[in-house]
């Protein structure tokens, strides 16, 4: 049985940061410095690992105001479709609950629309397309 839990030490965000990369990165050859940014040290982590290894993820960071954005969620590949991404995005909502937090809105790819779609996200509006390659859609959701 899978557990969502907040991620608590270096070691953890690295695993973190390995799996962003592979998963959101790597696959369009892009450097694994744009798996990170400056908000890292105060956003929150939520993370699920199977023995030692980080194989779902997803961070919370308060933008004030009572809102809030999910970002880098990512699902190891092997582990896909199993509730893994929706562990993480409940266990980020319940940080952000405690956060007093009220609308979360995260920028969600082409290919996830279903899945937050299926978590109660409604999308708000087309949004950009990284690298000019994938679409992504400003989602939004009250807790």
């Amino acid at each position: 049985m899978f557990v969502a839990k907040i991620s608590s030490t270096q070691q953890e965000l690295e695993g973190i940061i390995n799996l962003r990369y592979a998963v959101l990165r790597q696959p369009w050859n892009k450097p694994k410095d744009t798996a990170t940014d400056e908000l890292e040290e105060t956003s929150v982590n939520a993370l699920v690992e199977h023995q030692g290894e980080v194989i779902a993820c997803g961070r919370l960071q308060n933008n004030g105001g009572g809102m809030a954005q999910i970002r880098y969620m990512a699902v190891h590949p092997d582990y896909q479709g199993k509730g893994l991404g929706k562990l993480v995005l409940k266990k980020l909502e319940e940080e952000a609950r405690h956060m007093n937090i009220s609308v979360i809105e995260l920028q969600a790819r082409e290919n996830a629309l279903e899945f937050y779609k299926s978590q109660n996200y409604s999308v708000k509006e087309t949004s950009f397309k990284l690298w000019d390659i994938i679409q992504h859609y400003l989602m939004v959701k009250a807790i």
